[in-house]
């Protein structure tokens, strides 16, 4: 691998300045105020001595018995610090990007712990694989750690409870843990005060710890204030741009058009002439066939600042090798998707006898779903600053896998990864972008090579140029309906390339990790069924991006089951509750498939098709459905289990007389099990809605001559604030099942309400997208009758 073969031949580091004890910049808005740095590690520390007897008596601490808690090492001390002011301090181990996972860590642990909530302070644990898993994606971070979160705050209540009754000599069960503090009796201790005693204590093992009832929650299930937009608006908040080292310098670098390309002659002098450029260093070829998160190579133009690395790398003269993507036309491969899914491919799911019963259907429908390449687009776009002491390698970036990226900077530099520290910022946005940790290999590859920290500094053009993109995809689908207008048979087809392409060789269709993203989990009942798959070959970096595979099979799906109704003159929501049929646990394993389930316990989340119905019937009652409507208005509907969560999503358009398109409003029904912050939950659902719509409409990314067309948002549109739909309700199911995902789930039934609404508004069905071109700002829409 280039990897290891780059490192065997890399200079030797240069020694390089102690690390100073702040990283913050402050130059973008050092006016709101000054701020420290993160707090990198936590104890269960520390009060004045004077505050708790010297003489109590405690038996010897021994190994923490809750390392072997479901989710993870629930040990007291990893998680939470006292301080002697009596704050409490939580480590969050999970990235911050906007989706307030700080916050609601700090809810579990310190409402298990009875902590004062104007008393908590966050701090971002660095990566390091005592937390277990902080890969912050697949909407995880809840359902991994709830209970473990749970049993630490609980583990740390009951500790601080017995300090003080050791203390004052009484039965624990005699004391109670109030906000903060411990009493009994008229008497308290503060929890500053009993933390040095309790530390001293054995930690409770998982069996004698008491879990809070929920109806005993303050902060579970509560709509609790944000921690970190605060500290935004105060200018604390600290993301990849503000990191800043001592004698630093900046990098920005010439990556080749086409994945897989290399360099095959550079002219620097024109760069080195730009006043503020230092050298510019020839990055490693990405060494092909298998990508995995390997930097794509080219020249970077080092800098004392970005402004001026950014000049000296539009001064470049570079000859590019178009290496083997050269001459890849993505609008061509996707019609050569679009035909190979007209013909049977490879079965992953079957009941019945989906295509004898086709042939004996009284009606038959059919319809084709096409969707093209999208890419991330978040506000930030990705940073990474690495720098070289002592032969330790720091590295500070908006990570979402801060693991993942210790342990492949470790593979790149034959390292020991206890010689590796990755800080983790926030990150402005991410939508799975930042998993992939490419750009903090550049920066710590730059760094061992100028021996100074550099900051690698990403614009908008190479994160649009230069990204893993979500898979273009084509979909046939088919069913039968007997003269009942019964539907008894489904027949689904669904190519595009995987995302396994970066990681495996020989990877040519979709794999049933990814299948099991909406499409061979379909909770049909027909008694016939089939999901097959056709051929795509990857030719560009394929990634996760926000619901994955859920995006296209969702619309898919969803957009099919509104055509079926009006082939059977049916009202679609009734026809969607129809075909998903009786109550009843859906296992798409005993017909065949291969389904991972999200990684979760299938009898601890099966697929539960009276949740489904039951979002759907909310928001019907929620969105109004069945009501009149004015002239040139449609609602659309449609409903998707994806990450565990059930949502169903129904949305209002507008189409006026020259044809331009406005939504009124969209209501969304979600079944997440238990929710930890409301109000959360509701800004997630409506995120993921906006950005599922801003697809739906608008998002394509095209490749010619393997290099991707698209250079900015003006020819990459995203939905625009006065476009978004302008009533909004989300109703959250109240549900006593398990934690499930948020972060994701409102997304994918989106696009298909959206169609089927236009639809419903104008006669007119669209299965191709985006609904409109880059530049474009009216549908081709027929106008609305009076």
């Amino acid at each position: 691998m280039f990897l290891k073969r780059y490192a065997a031949s890399a200079k030797p580091i240069p020694a390089a300045a102690p690390a100073p004890d702040r990283f913050l910049s402050l130059s973008r808005r050092g006016f709101l105020g000054t701020s420290g740095g993160f707090v990198m590690t936590v104890s269960l520390a520390a009060c004045a001595p004077s505050q708790t007897p010297d003489t109590v008596s405690v038996p010897e601490a021994g190994p923490s018995p809750l390392t072997e808690v479901r989710g993870g090492d629930a040990t007291p001390s990893l998680w939470i610090e006292i301080t002697e002011d009596n704050f409490v301090k939580i480590t969050c181990h999970r990235s911050e990007m906007g989706q307030q996972v700080w916050t609601s860590i700090a809810q579990i642990i310190a409402d298990e712990m009875e902590a004062d909530w104007g008393q908590v302070q966050i701090v971002q644990a660095e990566g390091d694989a005592r937390y277990g898993d902080q890969n912050t994606d697949g909407s995880r971070s809840i359902r991994y750690n709830f209970h473990r979160l749970r049993i630490a705050g609980a583990a740390m209540r009951q500790m601080l409870e017995q300090a003080a009754a050791l203390t004052w000599d009484v039965d624990r069960a005699d004391v109670t843990s109030v906000r903060g503090t411990v009493v009994h009796d008229g008497n308290s201790f503060t929890y500053a005060q009993l933390a040095e005693l309790a530390a001293r204590l054995q930690v409770p093992a998982e069996g004698d710890i008491t879990l809070k009832q929920p109806s005993e929650w303050r902060y579970i299930d509560h709509d609790m204030p944000s921690l970190t937009v605060p500290r935004i608006t105060r200018g604390e908040s600290w993301y990849g741009i503000d990191v800043q080292r001592e004698n630093m310098v900046y990098a920005c670098i010439a990556r080749p058009p086409q994945v897989f390309g290399t360099v095959d002659s550079v002219d620097d002098s024109a760069a080195l002439a730009v006043p503020g450029v230092i050298q510019t260093v020839r990055m490693p070829d990405i060494q092909g066939p298998v990508a995995a998160f390997q930097p794509l190579g080219g020249v970077a133009v080092i800098a004392s600042d970005t402004w001026a690395a950014w000049r000296g790398r539009d001064a470049l003269q570079i000859a590019w090798n178009e290496g083997p993507n050269a001459g890849y036309d993505s609008r061509a491969h996707l019609e050569e998707m679009l035909a190979g899914v007209q013909e049977p491919g490879t079965t992953h799911r079957s009941r019945g006898d989906v295509y004898g019963a086709l042939e004996a259907a009284t009606t038959r429908v059919s319809a084709d779903y096409v969707q093209p390449y999208l890419v991330h687009s978040m506000l930030e776009p990705p940073v990474a600053t690495a720098e070289w002491v002592d032969n330790h390698l720091h590295v500070w970036a908006c990570l979402q896998d801060p693991q993942t990226t210790r342990g492949v900077l470790a593979e790149v530099f034959q390292k020991d990864p206890a010689e590796i520290t990755v800080n983790t910022t926030w990150l402005g946005g991410a939508f799975g972008r930042k998993s992939k940790p490419d750009f903090a290999i550049e920066a710590a590859i730059l760094s061992r090579e100028v021996g100074r920290p550099v900051k690698v500094t990403w614009t908008r053009e190479d994160e649009i140029h230069h990204g893993f993109y979500h898979a273009a995809s084509a979909q046939h689908l088919e069913a039968g309906l007997d003269e009942n207008g019964q539907v008894t048979s489904w027949l689904h087809r669904t190519a595009f390339p995987s995302i396994f392409s970066i990681f495996a060789p020989g990877v040519t269709g979709p794999v049933p990790m990814e299948l099991g993203l909406g499409a061979s989990d379909a909770p049909f009942a027909a008694p016939n069924l089939a999901l097959e798959t056709g051929q795509a070959t990857a030719h560009s970096r394929i990634g996760w991006l926000r619901s994955v595979s859920n995006i296209q099979h969702a619309f898919a799906i969803s957009s099919f089951v509104d055509e079926i109704a009006a082939a059977a003159d049916r009202d679609p929501a009734d026809m969607l509750v129809e075909m998903i049929g009786p109550d009843r646990i859906v296992d798409p394993t005993a017909e065949g498939a291969e389904y991972p389930n999200y990684d979760a316990d299938p009898n601890e989340y099966p697929i539960e098709t009276a949740r489904l119905k039951h979002v759907i019937e909310r928001v019907r009652a929620l969105s109004g459905w069945g009501r009149d409507l004015p002239a040139g208005h449609g609602l659309g509907i449609a409903a998707h289990r994806s990450f565990l969560s059930y949502v169903a999503t129904v949305i209002e358009v507008r189409v006026d007389e020259q044809g331009q398109l406005s939504i009124p409003g969209a209501w969304l029904a979600v079944d997440a099990g238990q929710v930890i912050n409301p109000k959360h939950v509701r800004a997630q659902m409506e995120g993921g809605t906006i950005m599922g719509l801003s697809h739906t409409l608008y998002g394509a990314i095209d490749f010619e001559n393997g290099a991707v067309v698209q250079n900015n948002f003006p020819d990459w549109r995203l939905l625009r604030m006065d476009e978004a739909p302008k009533a909004f309700e989300v109703e959250i199911v109240d549900s006593a099942a398990l934690p499930a995902g948020v972060g994701e789930p409102g997304l994918p039934p989106a696009g298909a309400a959206l169609t089927n609404a236009i639809f419903n508004a104008t006669g007119q069905r669209f299965r191709r997208l985006p609904l409109i071109g880059a530049n474009g700002f009216a549908l081709p829409l027929t106008a609305a009758e009076e």
